[in-house]
């Protein structure tokens, strides 16, 4: 256990030095929320019964999810893969197993990291949330979790930086824009907004933001996330190469 926290601390300080990891993970989120506070502050949204203040908060603690899942993750691996540390590790008495949980348990603390901050910046602006805080947590760890898998999968599929580059572009950045993480969906039209809601990432927003109000409807939501993690760390423990 000792060996694995001091491969973890290794593996965090690593992402600490990273610019664009603080960028995306926490700079970015609060950033935004403050623009969107400013701006639209208690104005109820259109389409939603959720102020700008409330449904920017919601939507942007999954933003820190997102840049862990599918720039963090896939990225470290695939590289550590292309370098031949995993190969090495794979030969000498230390698992790479151990490796790849350390990048996971970094990715999760950033994650936790850039909720807690921006949770730190909504409550100065006033936001308070109404619904249960311990049922909203659960659910922003199952999207945690059903994220972070299809991040792994993409890591075991990609077997080279350029494959992965190529991956982590197309998931990253439509489900960042098209989940309603970053803009909020109440500003798109009704019908868009219906189909974005579909976006995995957006699925777990929406259970978020109903959450977050005390509404406790479409489960079914928190069932396919619950599968896509399922097949996604089924698929990539089968799939997943050392070279």
């Amino acid at each position: 256990m000792k060996r694995f926290f001091k491969m973890y601390w290794i593996e965090q300080k690593l992402f600490l030095r990273n610019g664009d990891v603080i960028l995306f993970n926490l700079i970015m989120p609060i950033i935004a929320f403050i623009l969107i506070a400013l701006i639209g502050n208690n104005k109820i949204a259109e389409g939603s019964q959720l102020s700008y203040l409330q449904s920017g908060y919601v939507s942007l603690t999954t933003v820190g999810i997102c840049c862990s899942a599918f720039m963090s993750i896939p990225i470290v691996l695939v590289e550590y893969r292309s370098e031949h540390i995993l190969k090495r590790l794979y030969c000498s008495p230390c698992s790479p197993i151990r490796i790849i949980l350390c990048d996971i348990l970094a990715s999760f603390i950033m994650s936790i990291l850039s909720f807690i901050l921006l949770t730190i910046v909504a409550l100065i602006f006033g936001y308070r949330m109404e619904g249960n805080v311990f049922i909203f947590i659960l659910i922003w760890l199952v999207t945690l979790i059903s994220m972070f898998s299809i991040g792994l999968l993409i890591a075991s599929l990609c077997k080279t930086i350029r494959q992965m580059n190529i991956a982590t572009t197309l998931v990253y950045f439509p489900m960042l824009l098209f989940s309603g993480a970053l803009i909020p969906l109440e500003l798109f039209a009704e019908k868009i907004r219906y189909i974005f809601s579909f976006v995995p990432l957006g699925m777990g927003i929406s259970l978020l933001k109903n959450a977050s109000i005390g509404i406790y409807q479409e489960l079914w939501r928190l069932i396919v996330l619950l599968l896509i993690a399922i097949i996604s760390i089924i698929t990539s423990i089968k799939t997943f190469k050392w070279e």
